[in-house]
């Protein structure tokens, strides 16, 4: 299967449900015909509705892993989701580019469950600042880029700041104007990808599988509005598959 496939590596955490973390990004990576790695930054008591517990992964567990799977396999495109920390984040965005400076880097920025548990805190702006400039693309949606700034401005105007470091993809699931409607801002330009499907149904972890489904299209060497294009595709067709809130995998 690695003959053919490029490897792609999530780092995020482990949802007994499955529907989100590295479970649903290993399902996404395969549907997209990538070989998937997966780092477990946490384990989770969780289901589809309800969110319990966390118990992190502790760091330097998750280095030596990060070390042993880019030693041995050449890995093109990582998708970072859930970690407790900025510094914890910054290690592993900086261990990587150390390692493979050429591999691209997506961040879903999980910073909260939906029951409001909160992972991680954006306490200092310079730090954010230095991991996003080795970050290809960050995913937040409008509630969550809201706490990647220490300003009381909107999303929009928040997301051309940041695109000055590296791509933002703010997507419109939570976006009280217009719903479904992602934007992608690069440093000179915004594009928007509209959907293209009315009847959808609400999915635990759908920004995790967006995000994978991202990392997937750019290790197989799409450019980033084309790996953006798809994935939206591919995430109209996962919020179709059924009325429940763990959906079903199929390009």
């Amino acid at each position: 299967m690695s003959a053919n496939r490029p490897f792609t590596l999530t780092i995020a955490g482990f949802d007994p449900s499955a529907g989100a973390g590295v479970l649903t990004d290993i399902k996404t990576f395969e549907q997209h015909r990538v070989c998937g790695l997966a780092i477990n930054t946490g384990n989770t008591i969780q289901t589809e509705n309800a969110f319990y517990e966390m118990h992190w992964t502790n760091l330097d567990f998750v280095m030596r892993s990060l070390g042993k799977l880019f030693e041995n396999y050449t890995i093109k495109a990582v998708k970072i989701g859930v970690v407790p920390s900025l510094d914890y984040l910054k290690k592993i965005v900086f261990a990587i580019k150390k390692l493979s400076p050429k591999t691209k880097i997506v961040w879903d920025t999980v910073l909260k469950a939906t029951t409001e548990f909160q992972f991680i805190t954006i306490e200092n702006q310079t730090v954010l600042i230095e991991i996003l400039e080795e970050i290809d693309l960050i995913t937040p949606n409008y509630n969550e880029i809201l706490q990647l700034s220490s300003e009381e401005i909107n999303a929009e105007t928040i997301a051309v700041t940041l695109s000055k470091y590296c791509a933002v993809l703010l997507k419109g699931g939570h976006n009280p104007d217009k719903i479904g409607i992602d934007y992608l801002y690069l440093e000179n330009e915004i594009l928007r990808f509209s959907p293209k499907k009315t009847l959808i149904f609400e999915k635990h972890g759908s920004g995790c599988v967006l995000s994978s489904a991202i990392t997937a299209n750019l290790a197989l060497e799409q450019d980033l509005k084309t790996a953006c294009g798809n994935a939206k595709k591919y995430i109209e067709t996962y919020l179709q598959s059924n009325p429940t809130k763990l959906g079903y995998h199929h390009v």
